[in-house]
């Protein structure tokens, strides 16, 4: 395990971004901190990125992690709602310059920390609840993937598997 280090995993979305933010330590992972950066739906979208990218800096200056982990965007069945996490996740490769900065599918993420990759969002919750040894399951949603994406980095830098899992690790 890389001792000391802090991962920032991120969720993007338009309305709701959700954080979490894990350390590695001796005795297995500590979380630091986690929950959503909101905007709201009426505001521009440009002013909503623009809290978007405040809340990732003001994250980063506060937590100094030393590497971030970003949901990549999947496209389902809305190209609109892909398009609008896609200018989001935009926004937070650049509030991460100079960090490396790793990149997971949802796929991934839930065969990282399930070990099934088509586990459900209450499997992933259950099991980031038992990875970090918390007495609850996180909540929101957007704060457990931001929490699962973190781990995601830090098994991934234990393992050696950083820049051999995924291709579009990057260094920003």
């Amino acid at each position: 395990m890389s001792e000391g280090l802090i991962a920032l995993g991120l969720d993007p979305g338009l309305a709701t971004t959700g954080y979490g933010i894990v350390r590695a330590t001796k005795d297995g992972w500590q979380v630091i901190d986690g929950g959503v950066i909101r905007t709201e739906k009426g505001c521009a979208r440009g002013e909503r990125l623009r809290e978007i990218y405040q809340g990732a800096r003001e994250l980063i200056a506060t937590h100094s992690p030393s590497g971030v982990a970003i949901e990549e965007v999947y496209l389902a069945r809305n190209a609109r709602t892909a398009m609008l996490t896609a200018e989001t996740r935009g926004v937070l490769l650049l509030a991460t310059e100079g960090l490396p900065v790793h990149g997971y599918t949802p796929l991934q993420v839930k065969k990282r920390i399930t070990g099934y990759g088509r586990a459900n969002k209450g499997q992933v919750q259950a099991m980031v609840k038992r990875l970090l040894c918390l007495t609850e399951t996180p909540q929101p949603d957007d704060m457990a993937d931001g929490l699962a994406l973190a781990l995601c980095y830090l098994l991934d830098l234990s393992t050696g598997l950083q820049g051999v899992a995924n291709k579009d690790y990057v260094y920003l």
